[in-house]
């Protein structure tokens, strides 16, 4: 059979599925979703373009399906991606019915293809005008991606301090080993053939809004005509005597994650710090060093966030590979021999070995090189956005998480926050602007982390909850966790319970409220599907 030879094959028969339902097929080897809604059937890829998770598990509300894994969103007439994190949209297929069977019509070579990138424009040498992206992350790629889909024939230049283009940083503390091209988002051509320039380490030191002019560090300027600025967090800085010696490293980018891997193997090693980067970090680690010391200021890790109870199992989940995890304390002093960390001071008196120390207590908007701007920043350094992405300065946008902007789920009300999926939604919502389209942000917040092969993930926004509704079985890593804010669901983590976190995240991104009732229920993934 040749590639372009057409297939058909029956998928199902008509009366099988009702309307609202989604089924996974196979054709030809290839995994298949067909969904019927409003008694029209579709069929997509059934691959998340992101990490490959089956669509068909997630949750399905009316043509959008959402995945069960990261929340990526699509729709199933279309196959376009409509929420992220992720970067291409679905394939599609034709679906004929016939004297009641449903066939998927098709050829070998569209059913290979598990991704589509959207088709983008090119420059134009009649468009004079520029825009000028400052940084490589999500929102910067998916900012420029969705200009060139929109139809933008200008200039698109992206800056960054880096050496690398654009790359999967959610990786660096999960699998420190790895290469930085095999984590690139795209591979390099590919901004040859959109024409997308990407300046790699270039660092911008102070931006003219006045007249409209980026400088660098080595003293170049670049003119633009619109402006993004998405340049992130940075980690905050240690401020303990010692914090200077060689072999404490901060994670940042490829090369942070391949100097501590290669610098703690049989060795010991303190991380300061139990919130994500820390216990991932210590995570991926377990098997590889001499010993590992979490350093934690809360009583358990991911407290904060997550609540204590959750943090008492990923401590003992941890704690089972031998890390050892001193909490309610902090760094007082790291000493070295010869320029060379070999011991940490905690503030408790405790004295800890140590060849290396990693430091994960938080980051802080990486916005210094702003200061003398007109560009508006509230007292931590995020950037003040409203719903378009737009600063305080006309033509400057901004996105990501350097960025303090109105959250819809929260009426509004300001939030920072540092997740790859809002970095993702950031970026196409200001492209979106930036061509006058007038489309407000409202993406629910989601994340996820992983601990040694178990996954957590969580949708949301739990800041300020005050209570917290536990279902299943904490110590089989089989729960789901609600977080109540006014006897209203505000956020929800599960490890083991998919698709409910998915499931929670299209209620309140449709606006509606899950209540403590809804929870306490029974049957409460039946509640909150009649939502």
């Amino acid at each position: 059979m040749s590639e372009n030879e057409t297939i058909t094959q029956e998928l199902c028969k008509e009366v099988d599925m009702k309307d609202g339902e989604m089924q996974e097929f196979q054709v030809q080897g290839q995994s298949i979703l067909l969904v019927r809604n409003n008694g029209i059937f579709s069929a997509t890829g059934n691959k998340c373009s992101h990490y490959g998770a089956p669509l068909s598990k997630g949750v399905l509300v009316g043509d959008r399906v959402r995945c069960p894994w990261h929340g990526a969103c699509f729709n199933v007439r279309t196959g376009d991606i409509e929420e992220f994190p992720g970067l291409d949209s679905l394939p599609c297929f034709k679906v004929t019915v016939e004297n009641g069977s449903v066939c998927i019509v098709t050829t070998k070579k569209a059913l290979e293809s598990t991704k589509r990138v959207k088709s983008m424009s090119s420059r134009s040498a009649g468009d004079r005008s520029s825009v000028v992206i400052i940084g490589t992350g999500p929102a910067a790629l998916v900012f420029a991606e969705t200009l060139r889909q929109e139809g933008y024939t200008g200039k698109i230049v992206m800056v960054t301090r880096e050496k690398h283009i654009p790359y999967d940083r959610t990786k660096l503390s999960k699998a420190m080993n790895v290469k930085a091209e095999e984590i690139y988002l795209r591979p390099t051509e590919f901004y040859k053939e959109h024409d997308l320039e990407v300046w790699t380490e270039k660092e911008v030191v102070s931006i003219n809004t006045d007249e409209a002019r980026v400088k660098f560090k080595d003293g170049s300027f670049l003119q633009y005509s619109q402006l993004l600025i998405a340049v992130g967090s940075r980690p905050r800085e240690l401020k303990c005597p010692g914090s200077t010696l060689q072999n404490v490293f901060y994670l940042r980018c490829p090369e942070d994650a391949v100097a501590i891997f290669e610098a703690a193997s049989s060795k010991n090693v303190v991380i300061l710090g139990s919130s994500f980067i820390g216990m991932e970090v210590a995570a991926f680690l377990a098997d590889k060093a001499r010993s590992i010391s979490v350093i934690g200021k809360s009583d358990v890790p991911f407290q904060a966030v997550l609540g204590k109870q959750i943090g008492e199992e990923a401590m003992k989940l941890l704690k089972d590979r031998g890390v050892n995890f001193y909490m309610r304390t902090e760094a007082r002093e790291i000493r070295g021999n010869n320029g060379q960390v070999n011991e940490v001071l905690l503030r408790n008196g405790t004295l800890l070995p140590a060849d290396v120390v990693v430091v994960g207590i938080g980051v802080t908007p990486a916005s210094n090189f702003l200061k003398g701007s007109r560009i508006a920043v509230d007292t931590k350094g995020a950037i003040y956005v409203d719903q378009f992405m737009r600063t305080s300065v006309p033509d400057v946008f901004a996105a990501g998480d350097v960025v303090s902007f109105p959250l819809a789920m929260m009426d509004g009300h300001r939030a920072n926050i540092g997740h790859w999926q809002m970095a993702h939604s950031h970026g196409r919502i200001a492209a979106l602007n930036m061509l006058n389209k007038q489309v407000p942000v409202n993406s629910v917040p989601f994340f996820w982390t992983s601990l040694l092969g178990k996954s957590i993930r969580y949708a949301g926004f739990g800041e300020g909850y005050t209570e917290i509704v536990m279902k299943g079985t904490l110590e089989e890593l089989k729960f789901l966790a609600f977080y109540l804010k006014d006897d209203v669901v505000v956020a929800v983590s599960s490890m083991n319970f998919d698709p409910v976190v998915s499931q929670v995240a299209e209620v309140i991104f449709s606006g509606k409220r899950i209540t403590k009732k809804d929870v306490l229920a029974e049957d409460f993934v039946t509640a909150i599907k009649k939502l």
